[in-house]
Order: C-alpha cells, then sequence, then structure tokens
C-alpha cells in the first residue's frame, strides 16, 4: 500500500474532493512533494485540526 499518493488518488481513498485535499495542504502546511503527498502525514493533520475544532467548540 503506497503511503505517497496524488491528490486524486488521496481524495479517492478519503472520500473527499480534489479541491478541498489540495486546499487543505496548502491552509496546513502539507507539503505536496513532486505532486504526491504523504498520506499519513495527511491523515494526522486532518486528526490533529478535528481535535483542535472539538476542544475550542
Amino acid at each position: 500500500m503506497a503511503n505517497h499518493l496524488t491528490p486524486d488518488e488521496l481524495a479517492k481513498e478519503l472520500n473527499m474532493d480534489r479541491e478541498s485535499i489540495i486546499r487543505i495542504c496548502v491552509e496546513e502546511g502539507i507539503p505536496i512533494y513532486q505532486g504526491k503527498i504523504d498520506k499519513h502525514l495527511f491523515q494526522a493533520q486532518l486528526q490533529a485540526v478535528g481535535a483542535g475544532h472539538q476542544a475550542t467548540g
């Protein structure tokens, strides 16, 4: 199972749209290196942001 995925592949795996994947990467500082994103880093950042919203909300 690949760890570095294109935005399209990651969107398909996480049931998100490609534009949201790219927007989150830009907003959260997740690198897109040679057109690929580290899936585990992306998921960890999503969980961290979600936990932060739950703690403040």
